[in-house]
């Protein structure tokens, strides 16, 4: 099983410290968010987790409690963009907090269990194409070492986050002048010692340099674990994305982050309302169990096929 920790929400940045006591209860439980009162009970001990993938704006909360995830492999997609405070509201300074806190998650587990994620990219009045750029060169050479890899990807319009992104005026390129953009982020990644990959984008921007990237990547983890996996597409994704299954674990509208684009976290009401429903001795993210709710034990297990030789490496 692959734990994603989470698309949903931010959780090693604002409930940490549920997840590190889940761990040390060997589960949790997941509400359905299309039927709230079924609730899915989920096993996650080392024998059962092949890989943990951490999606996160800010891992600090985690980072001097890491060694409570010894019997566990794991990576982190840690997104780090160039917008400021009117985009993403709540997330400390990029440059004198965000870079040096990647750069120490990067020494204390080593710079290919972090990837670097400058997503999702969106133009605007402010946020134009040299803004982009510039601040992309900023933060690569900042990370030049630190990292292996980026993600890109390009904003999405979707029914919960159109309001938001409605108050944004902003533009679209034309493809010509998206995949000279794109060329150029190739080449600031080359010359700062990173492969470069879009997310789940329709576009095929292989001649800028920029191959389709799976975020829930079975090659990377095959690496960290030594291990082959038998995992199949995650077929709860979008068509273009090219991730692996695997178990979310997150809760809709319960990230504080504050960022205009997301698309799991539009009513800021409802943050406000479930955020301050958590307890971090539940085993639910947010809430209690309750009287009508109906708990199913989830069947999983590991995903190890067999050893990998050293041709595979």
């Amino acid at each position: 099983m692959i734990l994603s920790v989470s698309r949903r929400t931010d959780i090693p940045n604002y409930y940490s410290e549920w997840f590190y006591n889940r761990i040390k209860e060997g589960f949790l439980c997941v509400r359905n968010p299309m039927n709230y009162h079924q609730i899915s009970e989920i096993k996650i001990t080392p024998d059962l987790v092949d890989c943990i993938v951490f999606w996160t704006k800010n891992p600090l909360p985690m980072i001097e409690r890491l060694d409570e995830l010894n019997k566990y492999n794991y990576y982190f997609q840690f997104t780090l963009t160039g917008y400021a405070k009117d985009i993403e509201m709540n997330l400390p300074n990029k440059k004198t907090s965000m870079i040096p806190i990647f750069q120490e998650l990067s020494r204390k587990i080593g710079k290919q269990k972090v990837i670097w994620r400058y997503d999702p990219i969106f133009f605007s009045e402010r946020y134009t194409v040299d803004y982009h750029l510039k601040a992309f060169e900023s933060i690569a050479k900042a990370l030049n070492g630190y990292t292996e890899k980026c993600v890109i990807s390009f904003v999405d319009i979707y029914p919960k986050n159109k309001k938001n992104m409605n108050k944004i005026a902003m533009y679209d390129l034309d493809e010509e002048a998206l995949k000279n953009f794109a060329k150029k982020l190739w080449r600031i990644a080359d010359e700062n010692h990173m492969e470069i990959g879009s997310c789940a984008e329709k576009i095929d921007l292989g001649e800028c340099g920029i191959v389709h990237n799976s975020c829930i990547d079975k090659e990377l983890i095959e690496k960290i674990i030594g291990c082959r996996l038998k995992a199949k597409k995650d077929k709860n994704q979008r068509t273009e994305c090219g991730c692996i299954e695997s178990v979310e674990i997150g809760a809709y509208n319960t990230c504080k982050n504050g960022c205009v684009y997301c698309y799991a976290n539009y009513s800021p009401k409802s943050v406000e309302t479930n955020s301050a429903k958590h307890d971090p001795m539940s085993p639910l993210l947010c809430g209690h169990i309750e009287a009508e709710d109906k708990i199913n034990i989830r069947k999983v297990g590991s995903l190890r096929e067999s050893q990998l030789s050293i041709f595979d490496v």
